[in-house]
Order: structure tokens, then sequence, then C-alpha cells
């Protein structure tokens, strides 16, 4: 279980004022599923609410307690049937495939302006309607097809 100071507390707690809650826990109570579910909302979001149905008080600070535990989570407000968790987001990084349908890795290497200094190396991937000019720079190789109109509106 994460630990919080009081100031982060108070700041998620002003955070999480707006939010609405995304996992909701029924009759069954807290099942695996349920705890998956928390656990996907977390890694996405970070921050989330989640509502308890029942009218039992300890049964939802049991679970509150057992949510934060397993899911290695920061307890931050249980107000009512609403508990708040936290949980830094896991950062996932999308790799970018290069072997997709018109899409190209192209590096291009631009001279400083001064032409003292070493020249930027950049990689960028290219779909298959954009060229790379003389100058570095990325154009389309055909231009976007102007609306006739809004062309007739224009010339009143």
């Amino acid at each position: 279980m994460q630990k919080l100071t009081p100031v982060e507390r108070s700041a998620l707690r002003a955070e999480a004022h707006g939010l609405k809650p995304i996992v909701l826990i029924g009759e069954a109570g807290l099942t695996a599923n349920v705890l998956k579910e928390i656990s996907l909302g977390l890694d996405s979001h970070g921050l989330i609410k989640v509502r308890v149905f029942g009218d039992d008080r300890e049964a939802r600070a049991e679970m509150y307690d057992t949510i934060c535990e397993k899911l290695d989570a920061a307890p931050v407000q249980h107000i009512g049937k609403l508990l708040v968790l936290y949980r830094p987001k896991v950062e996932t990084e999308k790799a970018r495939s290069t072997s997709g349908k018109g899409l190209r890795e192209v590096t291009i290497v631009k001279p400083s302006p001064s032409g003292t200094k070493r020249p930027s190396v950049t990689k960028v991937l290219l779909k298959g309607n954009e060229r790379v000019t003389q100058g570095g720079n990325i154009k389309r190789a055909k231009p976007l097809q102007k609306s006739t109109k809004k062309s007739a509106l224009g010339s009143k």
C-alpha cells in the first residue's frame, strides 16, 4: 500500500471532486473481475472513484483496505459509498509499426543555420502521400482538394 502526505492527499481529493465513478461494486462484492477492472482503471487514469452498493459501512471500509493492499494503491478518500483510489499511471510506450501500409521511416539531416555547428538529425515516419523537400521539410505530394461550395461562398 502506498503512503501519501496530507498535502498530496488534499490535492488528489480536489482533483477527484469532478470525477464520476468508473467501477461499481454490486451485491456480489469484491470479486477477481472487479479487482481487475479497478486495476485497469488505475493503470489508465491514475486516480479513480469506485461506488460500492451496500449499507454495511464496515464491509465498505474492509473492501477499501483490501483493494489498497492487493493493488498497491493509495487510499485517498472514503465518503459514504464512494471510494477514491490513487496509483501512479503506468507509462506505456506504443511501438509504431514501420512496416505498415504506406509508412516509411526517413532520416532528415538539416545543416545548422550558422554553418559552424553540427547538423540536426531527426528520424520521421512519413505517410504514403508525403515527401521530404530539398530543405528538409515534409510536404504532401498532392494538395488537399478544395471544396467547391466553400470557394463559391468565399467569392461573394
